[in-house]
């Protein structure tokens, strides 16, 4: 496609303009806050401010948003790539099969006798009858069903947006059966679609019941040294699979996955890990901070998206658990890994440097995703995510300024204290700071605008008007973005990479993934058809019409 060098770029400052230029002012007006110059030059840290953008907004209504809603962040993200947790959704059908194996979230049981309903779409189905007179009796008819049907040891429930409005009650539904089913852990979800402004609510209803019903059941750690566990991993394509694979190399014990090819016992017993890592700051920030509150569990920030963030985020926990025969260990499988991916580099590298690109996608995803752009050699002009807060774009040091609204209120705020008997500081205070001296935050995350060059454009809640404004002007080489966005933008002769599902590809985590990702990405901006594609409105003149009554 383009092959657009970073001399010929248009100025930022009209892109924004023209992205705003078709826009009522009221409408105008609240975009732009959401449209920033990044002011960084890549250089940035928590001590600097980068500008201010407005995020965890409201989409305008007829705005064509990119967005997912609650109940897809809580069912389809969270909860959804957990193989033995029986889930299901009191609501229409429509609603199950949107959040049924739509992510491609991968498992690998142990054995063929470990169940996974991954592979099942387990629904209320809620009728006309239902919405009018009320959808608990089948709901509480649905679980019995499934109880005697599966036999699982915990079975979860999902409100969808009809419940909410009818008054269905998922949570006393789910008290009287595990009444009558003692040995199963039941509980339900408020995760009605309407709440929250985008999936980014269902996220944070998904930590709170996850941490107050399922993390602690279960004393019984799992044997190894540098137990950790893996908080926002959801094995798309097989990723999770080969950051197993990297630990299990490196000499440490993965304890859990939330949620990528993780298990129900796996959550129960969480809480005895000796560290948590977050990989998806947005989806799953708030369990890591209450399990630190309550149990003690240090957490930082990493990457595993792009081979130099791997190596880097095996060297944070190497430095983090200061032990010298996991270091040797790490730094001898590092070495032999970054061996294999240097070969890669050098033969793609030269295809597509200087080429652009842009990612509007999930919540860390446009920003881990530009290290593996960077390593091909390719630039990121344009980048924003779905469903953030000013923290992942700004850094958390942000978080005491933010404005509390409305939205946000409806999520229950969960009061958490230390555990009395669990608890167990796994960091000093000391070594704390010793870390923080080199380097190493504990508990933080320093956002993506820091990373980015000065003057890209950093654009939040992106929609098709805008998306179309950036294909015309910056003709870039390669959009990242989802499966609703795809189809618009490849028909105007640019691929388009699925970075939520992968089209049917992957893994793209750990060094094997960046290896997969550089022949994709040179198989998809080298191909010559995108040049010959023509969208309808290009081929023919657009109709124009008037209403009758004019």
């Amino acid at each position: 496609m383009s092959e657009t060098t970073n001399n010929s770029l248009p100025d930022a400052a009209e892109v924004k303009k023209a992205l705003l230029k078709k826009y009522p002012v009221k409408v105008a007006r609240k975009r732009e806050k959401q449209i920033v110059l990044n002011k960084c030059n890549g250089e940035c840290d928590g001590n600097i401010q980068v500008p201010e953008i407005q995020a965890n907004a409201r989409t305008i209504p007829g705005i064509i948003s990119m967005r997912g809603c609650a109940y897809a962040g809580c069912k389809g993200v969270v909860l959804g790539p957990t193989r033995d947790i029986l889930h299901i959704v009191h609501g229409p059908i429509g609603c199950s099969y949107y959040a049924w194996l739509t992510r491609r979230n991968q498992t690998r049981p142990t054995s063929p006798e470990d169940p996974n309903y991954m592979t099942y779409c387990f629904s209320t189905d809620m009728q006309e009858e239902d919405i009018i007179y009320g959808g608990e009796k089948k709901l509480k008819k649905a679980i019995e069903e499934a109880l005697a049907i599966f036999k699982p040891k915990a079975l979860d429930i999902f409100a969808t947006c009809p419940v909410g409005l009818i008054g269905d009650d998922v949570h006393a539904v789910a008290r009287e059966a595990e009444k009558n089913h003692p040995d199963v852990n039941i509980f339900g979800f408020s995760c009605e679609g309407y709440k929250g402004v985008s999936q980014s609510a269902g996220h944070h209803i998904a930590n709170n019941k996850v941490f107050t019903d399922v993390v602690g059941l279960n004393d019984k750690a799992k044997e190894g040294k540098f137990k950790i566990n893996l908080l926002g991993e959801y094995n798309i394509g097989g990723d999770a699979f080969e950051i197993e694979r990297i630990f299990e190399a490196c000499g440490m014990k993965l304890h859990s996955t939330f949620s990528g090819n993780s298990t129900y016992d796996e959550f129960t017993s969480a809480h005895t890990a000796d560290l948590n890592l977050v990989m998806c700051h947005r989806s799953i920030n708030y369990l890591a901070d209450m399990m630190e509150t309550k149990y003690g569990i240090p957490w930082f920030k990493v990457n595993f998206i792009g081979a130099e963030s791997t190596a880097k985020s095996l060297r944070k926990i190497c430095e983090y658990f200061e032990d010298a025969e996991l270091t040797k260990r790490t730094e001898e499988f590092i070495a032999k890994e970054m061996e294999a991916v240097s070969k890669e580099v050098a033969k793609y590298r030269p295809r597509c440097e200087g080429k652009l690109a842009m990612l509007f996608v999930g919540g860390s995803r446009a920003h881990h995703y530009q290290d593996l752009f960077k390593e091909l050699g390719m630039e990121v002009i344009s980048a924003g995510y779905e469903f953030a807060h000013r923290d992942d774009y700004e850094g958390r040091h942000v978080i005491p300024t933010i404005k509390v609204d409305s939205d946000s209120r409806n999520i229950e705020e969960i009061e958490v204290e230390k555990d009395p008997t669990r608890y167990s500081q796994r960091l000093s205070d000391e070594r704390k700071k010793e870390l923080e001296a080199k380097g190493l935050k504990m508990g933080y995350y320093e956002g993506m605008m820091p990373d980015m060059k000065e003057n890209s454009l950093v654009i939040d809640d992106l929609n098709h008007h805008e998306a179309e404004v950036l294909i015309e002007k910056y003709k870039p080489s390669i959009f990242g973005a989802g499966v609703k966005e795809k189809y618009v933008i490849q028909k105007s002769g640019i691929p388009l990479k699925q970075i939520h599902s992968y089209d049917y590809s992957g893994p793209y985590a750990g060094f094997i993934g960046a290896i997969n990702f550089y022949k994709e990405i040179d198989r998809m901006v080298n191909a010559t058809p995108w040049k010959l594609i023509k969208a309808p409105w290009q081929a023919e003149p657009q109709l124009a019409a008037t209403y009758a009554w004019e």
